[in-house]
């Protein structure tokens, strides 16, 4: 039998079963959808869901490394529209909620980096996410620490999660990312240990308040598509640390 939970102008079928723990498994279909009911009663207008997947490694020894920012930044999207990740589904830990009118999926593989996409393209085709509605966040070297980026597509810039998860969406690239900036390992420190490290102190206060403004970007996106909001994001993003 299958029962609806109501959240905020979202409806979430799951299998009834009054004796799951928190963290539960789905074997059966959810299905995700969000409407807007017209004068008459019927229904006009269906929203395509979101697929919001942030890349890191699970456990406790990764956690608040450079590594696994994407997780972090799931984890205040969750935190910020009252999304329980509460659901383990295709390797990954997933919540349900919306965006104003819009249904997300928030999703954080429980996989290792190199092996995410066996969540990302299960969970993609299960709920049938288009590739322009599948948003994946990740640490970037290229950037500074804490300076943001929304791109519609591209390539995977040697990231081996990203390298997954186009080869889990049959080698497409065109899906939209949200890059975190880490800035470059010091000096010729290893790229690896600079990865798995934790932030600094410094740092911290940076990516704390990239997180913020991520939260921002990601609701303008999801409610907007890439509008001039993102273009002006993307641009005062680019010069935040530029001093006039």
């Amino acid at each position: 039998m299958l029962y609806a939970v109501s959240a905020p102008n979202t409806c979430i079928f799951s299998p009834r079963n009054l004796g799951l723990p928190q963290k539960r498994s789905v074997s059966t279909r959810l299905c995700v959808c969000s409407s807007l009911s017209d004068d008459n009663g019927g229904f006009k207008v269906e929203y395509t869901p979101w697929l919001i997947v942030g890349l890191g490694n699970p456990g406790i020894k990764y956690h608040g490394t450079r590594h696994n920012v994407g997780f972090e930044m799931i984890d205040h999207i969750a935190q910020a529209q009252g999304v329980l990740m509460n659901t383990i589904q295709s390797k990954a830990l997933i919540g349900i909620g919306s965006i104003g009118e819009v249904p997300i999926l928030l999703a954080k593989p429980q996989a290792y980096m190199n092996f995410i996409g066996e969540s990302v393209g299960p969970l993609a085709a299960h709920y049938q996410v288009p590739l322009r509605h599948i948003l994946v966040i990740y640490d970037e070297m290229s950037l500074m620490s804490g300076v943001l980026r929304l791109q519609p597509k591209g390539g995977h810039g040697h990231h081996n999660g990203v390298k997954s998860v186009m080869g889990h969406l049959d080698g497409c690239r065109e899906f939209p990312r949200l890059c975190i900036g880490i800035g470059n390992p010091p000096g010729k420190m290893d790229m690896k240990a600079y990865l798995l490290q934790k932030f600094s102190p410094a740092e911290r206060e940076q990516i704390d308040a990239a997180l913020e403004q991520g939260v921002e970007a990601v609701r303008t996106l999801v409610l907007n598509g890439f509008d001039h909001n993102i273009t002006r994001f993307n641009m005062g993003q680019k010069y935040k640390y530029h001093k006039v």
